[in-house]
């Protein structure tokens, strides 16, 4: 646990096995109903994003995202975008310390992770920004997904959730069907979120977005459609990147990172953040161009 402007924020670290360095540094960022531990699911090592990507030369920061983990007492030091953004920096910094990031920051999301993922991606303290990976989110809801959807951003867990984010059930271990990743904090801001991401947040923030980005729904998610028109559509938001990648994950459901082919998922995503850091000119050639 790290203290950003007195609010103590939460996550788990994994350093690179490397002894010459991480390649990278990624930082993950769960969405709502879970925590930091959906990137390192308890029992299942397989499925850990945080143990692959140190094993592959990268270190990874899965960060409690603010109100959730030990932050969740501080409503009122998170109750803005812009508040959340400096906490989320904060903690990085402070939970990297003096550690080596290898050639930059790489930002990887999950569902309502994906809002706060952008939002740092169009800010000015991402100056050594690699890249960005967006999971199990989108622009346009599942005709059966739409009502469930508008009440989530009105109470807590309505009914049909667990559905529409778990099913088809097979495609998970049967503890993790059982909720060993679920948190029972919610902040509140989270239904505003929920309620604006779609129609008003993602359209707005992702033309900012310069940095190489891969995008990634699940074959069988329930909550957002993948269907050409609504993929080309988010393309298109974000045409101003410099790389931008769709892809449909096999045999997966709405929970990239916990289901059976969670380690496949991960190893194409750390394959994508090396992509970025061979993309990057050194320091001297990005000045001279930069010139």
């Amino acid at each position: 646990m790290v203290i950003v402007d007195g609010v103590p924020m939460s996550g788990l670290l994994a350093e690179a096995a490397d002894p010459t360095g991480p390649k990278a540094t990624v930082v993950a960022l769960h969405g709502g109903g879970t925590s930091s531990s959906y990137f390192d699911c308890p029992g299942h090592p397989q499925l850990s994003l945080l143990r692959l990507g140190a094993t592959l030369g990268f270190t990874v920061v899965a960060l409690d995202r603010p109100g959730h983990g030990s932050s969740a007492p501080y409503p009122e030091a998170m109750q803005h975008p812009e508040q959340r953004v400096d906490l989320a920096f904060g903690a990085i910094d402070r939970m990297l310390d003096q550690r080596p990031r290898g050639a930059g920051l790489f930002l990887m999301g999950h569902s309502g992770g994906c809002e706060l993922v952008l939002r740092m991606a169009t800010s000015p303290r991402a100056a050594d920004l690699l890249g960005v990976e967006l999971g199990g989110t989108g622009r346009r809801y599942h005709p059966a997904a739409k009502e469930v959807m508008r009440l989530a951003a009105l109470q807590d867990r309505p009914p049909g959730v667990r559905e529409l984010l778990w099913e088809p059930m097979h495609l998970y271990p049967d503890d993790i069907r059982r909720g060993i990743t679920n948190s029972s904090t919610a902040p509140r801001y989270e239904r505003t979120v929920a309620l604006n991401w779609p129609n008003q947040d993602f359209p707005a923030l992702a033309p900012g977005v310069r940095v190489p980005v891969r995008f990634t729904l699940g074959e069988h998610d329930n909550v957002f459609r993948a269907d050409p028109s609504a993929l080309a559509e988010i393309a298109d938001m974000l045409s101003a990147t410099k790389h931008f990648v769709n892809s449909r994950h096999p045999g997966a459901g709405h929970n990239l990172s916990l289901g059976h082919t969670a380690a496949d998922y991960h190893r194409q995503v750390l394959s994508f953040v090396e992509d970025c850091t061979s993309a990057r000119p050194p320091d001297g050639d990005a000045a001279a161009a930069a010139g």
